[in-house]
């Protein structure tokens, strides 16, 4: 199989450009909320370790080939998806400092930043050269383009009008959730190893080897962490704003 010469560093160079973007509206959101700048440092620096250390261990791990599906081993890759989201809700739901972070980040940057969906459409370029099913890469690739597309214009209405586009980022987010979970269903059921499902003639080798393999293993999990943070705001922006209604019931 051919890999395209371009994909190591789409991947690599895609990751690392996510991470400074990232840390950059962090930096500039914790300013605009008016954090101490000591305050402001250490949080922006402490994300910067971890994201970066995120990516450093999951590329290892996949140039290594501990993700790499073969037909006669059980999948590994899971393990890379599912314990960076579970460590990270634990983190937000024990961790009064993450929750105090997500609290100053604006709705709108949460939602913008899951522009880099965009980077989906590697799927449907790869799958143009015949090197990915297209049961996999149809809709893998035409989901994030989507999600991504309209990630800015559903931050922008947000920003707007916060009160009267709640519901579009609800819509948005459950979404967002709804492709990556579609992805990785068929990412595992298309890809090789002993439940392989389908794709048996043309199998989804790349998705679990370097550098593709930062898709499932950094990308999907840091978008749905970002889809978790965004629902936990927007469900607590909901209920500050019904609380002044239920005083003045009370009152009356």
């Amino acid at each position: 199989m051919t890999v395209p010469g371009y994909l190591p560093y789409y991947a690599v160079l895609g990751s690392i450009g996510i991470i400074v973007a990232a840390l950059v509206g962090l930096s500039r959101a914790l300013a605009a909320a008016n954090w101490p700048k000591g305050q402001r440092e250490r949080a922006v620096g402490t994300a910067g370790l971890v994201l970066i250390a995120w990516l450093a261990v999951t590329g290892l791990l996949g140039w290594l080939g501990a993700y790499r599906g073969t037909a006669d081993r059980i999948p590994t890759i899971q393990f890379g998806i599912f314990l960076p989201i579970l460590i990270g809700v634990l983190v937000y739901w024990r961790s009064a400092a993450v929750a105090r972070v997500i609290d100053a980040v604006p709705q709108q940057w949460l939602v913008g930043l899951q522009l880099f969906r965009v980077l989906g459409a590697v799927f449907l370029a790869l799958f143009a050269v015949g090197v990915l099913p297209g049961l996999f890469a149809l809709p893998a690739g035409l989901g994030d383009l989507a999600v991504g597309l309209l990630a800015p214009i559903v931050a922008t209405a947000y920003a707007r009008r916060p009160d009267e586009r709640a519901g579009l980022v609800l819509t948005w987010n459950v979404l967002g959730i709804a492709d990556l979970v579609v992805a990785v269903a068929i990412g595992f059921a298309t890809a090789p190893s002993p439940v392989q499902l389908v794709a048996l003639d043309s199998p989804n080798v790349l998705i679990s080897a370097f550098p593709l393999v930062l898709i499932p293993v950094f990308l999907v999990p840091l978008a749905i962490l970002l889809h978790l943070a965004s629902l936990a705001k927007l469900r607590r922006s909901h209920a500050q704003t019904d609380r002044p209604t239920h005083a003045n019931v009370a009152r009356a």
